[in-house]
């Protein structure tokens, strides 16, 4: 385990050009999907001793939303490139239809209290502290129009806020 304090990185590259996977649950139980969209920074705290925090995005209709609720723990990880083909896999199959990971070179492993993979280069585990329905009528219009558009009932993302319990650097 390495210290948070040496985390050093284009932070936001991270989520929008190098995608994540969102993985909540345990060992026995748990599901993944890749996502583009997250934050990471500090809050509730005073000044140096704040909460080390990653916050991400999960719409309702996501396989992942119900493990993200019925657990406390969830991990973000993040790999090298030649795994893109894999993230691409997890995003856009469902863990509903069977075992996802299986069609992906990643291998599940434990990380701290959460599940990272053997392949990722970061590993972040995280404690749910927040959650939040996002509501459409506060998210700029422009972002309603792109994403939650039209009369199909889609509900805007979910926010959780997790403080970092536990980061490894691998791979």
């Amino acid at each position: 385990m390495e210290d948070i304090k040496s985390f050093n990185a284009d932070i936001f590259r991270l989520f929008d050009n190098d995608w994540a996977l969102l993985t909540a649950g345990t060992m026995s139980d748990h599901n993944a999907m890749t996502i583009s969209w997250g934050q990471l920074g500090s809050l509730w705290g005073m000044p140096g001793k704040a909460r080390n925090i990653v916050t991400v995005f999960v719409k309702p209709a996501r396989h992942t939303f119900s493990f993200m609720e019925r657990h406390d723990i969830f991990s973000v990880c993040w790999f090298p490139k030649e795994f893109r083909k894999d993230l691409g896999i997890l995003g856009s199959k469902s863990g509903r239809d069977g075992d996802k990971l299986a069609l992906t070179g990643l291998t599940a492993k434990a990380a701290g209290d959460g599940v990272g993979y053997a392949q990722a280069t970061l590993t972040l585990v995280c404690r749910k502290i927040y959650s939040e329905q996002l509501k459409k009528n506060r998210i700029p219009a422009d972002a309603v129009a792109t994403f939650y558009s039209g009369d199909d009932g889609i509900e805007p993302h979910h926010m959780y806020i997790g403080e970092v319990l536990h980061m490894e650097r691998g791979a």
